[in-house]
């Protein structure tokens, strides 16, 4: 049985479990806005740094997967968190190339909260995927 992206944990809008994030590209940048249910907290009214860490991820490779065309899988995930993500507050989620070589393609990525901090910072290296056969 085969499966979609519709059932992405990150942006599928059939999971019924998943964030269903809906990015779009806005100045080079690919954006989601966010507030997280509290079915998503780590401690007391704390976003789950798990959840931030899938969020950021899904800016990253989803960039190049779906506004990109590119297939692409995370082949390293560095996450910085700077401030506790609050629950139920709308985040800022986005993602964007900061260089590339060969099939390997270097990520950046950030969470701010509702007044302009950023919370989380991401670096990713993607690796592009051939897909011959």
């Amino acid at each position: 049985m085969s499966l979609s992206d519709d059932y992405c944990f990150a942006c599928g809008k059939e999971n019924p479990i998943g964030l269903k994030l809906d990015f779009s590209l806005q100045d080079g940048k690919y954006v989601a806005r966010k507030a997280l249910a509290k079915e998503y907290q780590g401690y007391d009214g704390i976003a789950h740094g798990g959840i931030l860490t899938t969020m950021l991820d899904e800016a990253m490779a989803g960039y190049l997967n779906k506004e990109l065309g590119e297939k692409a899988v995370t082949a390293r995930l560095d996450v910085r968190y700077r401030k506790p993500v609050p629950i139920e507050e709308e985040l800022v989620i986005s993602g964007w190339v900061e260089s590339r070589k060969g099939s390997f393609v270097s990520m950046k990525g950030s969470i701010t909260l509702p007044d302009g901090t950023i919370a989380v910072e991401g670096s990713g290296k993607l690796a592009i995927v051939n897909e011959a056969g």
